[in-house]
């Protein structure tokens, strides 16, 4: 084990290692400080880079970039009082008022200093648990492997904040996306229509840059605003800060704690680690003198700070041990680990136990860089909240879609990102959470193979009775017994409430509400979409069909229960409702922002990268960000010489249209 950490870390003796892990952080901190791309978006904008690199270069740079995304996400809830992520929220609590107080430099000096501690304790706990769970996890069979890829997908959209039975819905829907192309059980194609792009399944880079990417961007390209309007004030107090953490060990200790704790835990996610983490400190804190939780307390932004980071190496041990990543950067990150052929799980641990510790040295040093840059940083990225959105979405679009490209090669995808960036934003308008359809999307293809080996290889009594399938799937029961408890709970309260209030109360996570018929049409939808796959399921062999079968079936089945349920809420609510208020205005917004997309799009089929981006990008500046034409000129010229940069240099390729 020694020989093998010391052979990871004289990786790192090569300055170009430590580049392409420098490069990741600063992508990782930059996407991050943007509300709604998050640690996903960070991920999947350099997973193109992975088709021209070796693989520990292209680990080390998705590590850099999933090390640091909760550590600049801190900036926008602190200083602006908007979340850079649904983690960060908890940061409005005590940080932002720190920051309304003059003391913003304090809050995010604790920050920065208390995640970078929370992340390396999160790593010592994974080099501790390697050892311990080497013999455990070389015990497990596949029945064990698929139950417990099973468990991750159905935590994840048990726990996940959003509705739970269409989370699930959209895990299947996941599932049945990640074995388009060829079947790992027999040798034929499944859901390509005769289509070459198909055949090659849809590029992970494209399912995640459309459903979480191309989503947000439909939402706020068209907005003519930027993300806050207020000046930047980062206040004073940085050398408090890191006083602050030293005077406070015992809650950064804690809190670290808590967030390795859930990082093992499939599906729990950074947001609920990171309450939990303000939770305890404030049950302790609170019986102490001076406690000033929720009015500026240093410690409201230390202990999930501390846990937010140390969620993340945390969540290195099942993605690792077990091949079932926790959350959706690290279903990303499964995905580069598989392109290259390397499978977690027992093999990983008895055979390339030297890749798990670059990886473990990765998260340690990214992690050192980042606290460290976040300090430069942080005052720069704080005002990218101020720039227009449209003018920051005229250079993402591009980036976005080209990187989309870089799997496939296929301008097909194109089509797919926007299909899938509006079914992303369906998400969000239903309140739907998208992490269960990235991650079952990545793990349908090893769930299919564990899947059929298992029922092929043991009676059904034989592994259904084996002691490890029998405990996760108690489990799984426990945990759908306490979400429908919750639920229950929750309907109970909201029914208690004063019978006079507006029963078009309910809103979705961007405060919108939106008429009970949409989230019916949705279910509709996607029962529709299972009854297709089932039905053309029925052309393949009797191998090929298991999964496509089990996955369908599935979907309906819960596609159903999420009816019933819709139904339900249209009677409460005194019919299907209309159109009209806020979500009506988004809408107007949301047929714009698509209707720019699809004009970026045909640029590029017809005229190609280049000439696309420039046309698209010079109107897009014009018309939407409203630039004065001298400066859209200059800004324009930059956009495509970054993406010819791109081409030349990180040997990505730029779309050929049909006219050049």
């Amino acid at each position: 084990m020694l020989e093998a950490a010391t052979a990871a870390l004289s990786s790192f003796a090569d300055p170009a290692m430590l580049l392409y892990l420098v490069v990741g952080v600063v992508v990782g901190l930059v996407i991050g400080v943007i509300p709604g791309l998050g640690g996903t978006g960070a991920v999947a904008v350099l997973m193109p880079f992975v088709f021209v690199l070796e693989p520990n270069q292209a680990i080390a740079m998705i590590i850099g970039a999933v090390a640091v995304v909760h550590t600049s996400d801190v900036i926008t809830s602190v200083v602006l009082g908007i979340p850079g992520s649904a983690s960060a929220a908890v940061f409005l609590l005590d940080g932002h008022t720190m920051a309304k107080e003059g003391e913003g430099g304090r809050a995010l000096s604790a920050s920065f200093i208390a995640s970078t501690i929370g992340g390396i304790i999160g790593i010592i706990g994974l080099t501790l648990v390697v050892p311990v769970a080497q013999p455990v996890v070389t015990a497990f069979g596949s029945p064990e492997i698929f139950m417990l890829i099973v468990l991750g997908i159905f935590l994840t959209a048990m726990l996940s904040k959003g509705n739970v039975v269409k989370g699930l819905v959209v895990a299947a829907f996941g599932m049945l996306l990640g074995i388009v192309g060829m079947s790992p059980i027999s040798a034929e194609y499944r859901y390509t229509f005769g289509s070459e792009y198909l055949t090659e399944g849809i590029g992970l880079v494209a399912a995640a840059l459309g459903i979480f990417g191309v989503a947000e961007i439909i939402q706020l390209v068209a907005k003519r605003s930027s993300v806050a309007d207020r000046n930047v004030s980062l206040g004073k107090g940085w050398g408090r800060g890191a006083r602050d953490v030293v005077k406070y060990k015992g809650d950064v200790l804690r809190g670290s704690g808590v967030g390795v704790g859930v990082g093992i835990l499939p599906g729990v996610g950074a947001t609920a680690g990171a309450w939990l983490a303000y939770g305890q400190a404030q049950a302790i804190g609170s019986r102490r003198k001076g406690a000033r939780f929720g009015q500026g307390d240093p410690r409201g932004v230390i202990a999930p700070s501390a846990a937010s980071n140390s969620i993340e190496s945390g969540g290195l041990i099942p993605t690792l041990l077990f091949g079932v990543p926790g959350a959706a950067p690290f279903a990303l990150l499964l995905g580069v680990l598989l392109m290259f052929g390397i499978q977690p799980g027992p093999d990983l641990i008895e055979q390339d136990l030297d890749l798990v510790y670059f990886i473990v040295w990765s998260f340690a040093i990214a992690s050192l860089i980042g606290a460290v840059l976040a300090f430069f940083m942080a005052r720069p990225l704080a005002r990218l909240s101020f720039v227009s959105f449209p003018v920051l979405a005229a250079a993402l679009i591009p980036l976005l879609f080209m990187s989309g490209f870089q799997e496939p090669l296929n301008l097909g995808v194109f089509y797919t990102m926007l299909l899938l960036g509006i079914i992303g934003w369906l998400c969000k308008v239903c309140d739907i959470p998208r992490a269960p359809f990235l991650i079952a999307y990545v793990l349908a293809i090893p769930l299919e193979r564990y899947y059929y080996i298992t029922v092929s290889a043991f009676e059904p009594t034989e592994w259904m009775t084996r002691p490890f399938v029998v405990i996760v799937a108690l489990l799984l029961v426990v945990t759908v017994c306490v979400v429908a408890y919750r639920n229950i709970k929750a309907k109970k309260s909201s029914s208690d409430e004063d019978e006079d209030e507006d029963p078009a109360a309910t809103t979705n996570e961007d405060g919108i509400h939106v008429p009970p018929f949409v989230g019916v049409a949705v279910t509709v939808g996607a029962l529709l979409f299972f009854v297709a796959a089932f039905i053309l399921a029925a052309d393949f062999t009797p191998n090929a069909q298991l999964f496509p079968y089990a996955a369908s079936i599935l979907g309906l089945g819960l596609g159903a229960i999420a009816l019933v349920n819709d139904i339900r809420q249209m009677r409460r609510e005194g019919g299907p409702g209309r159109i009209e208020g806020a979500f009506k205005a988004q809408l107007r917004v949301v047929g714009i922002s698509i209707l720019w997309l699809l004009a970026f799009v045909w640029l590029v089929f017809l005229v190609g990268m280049y000439v696309g981006t420039a046309v698209f990008a010079l109107a897009f500046l014009l018309v939407v960000a409203r630039m004065k034409p001298y400066l859209a000129v200059i800004y324009v010229a930059a956009i495509v010489g970054a993406l010819y940069v791109l081409e030349e240099f990180a040997e990505l390729m730029a779309p050929v249209g049909w006219l050049m």
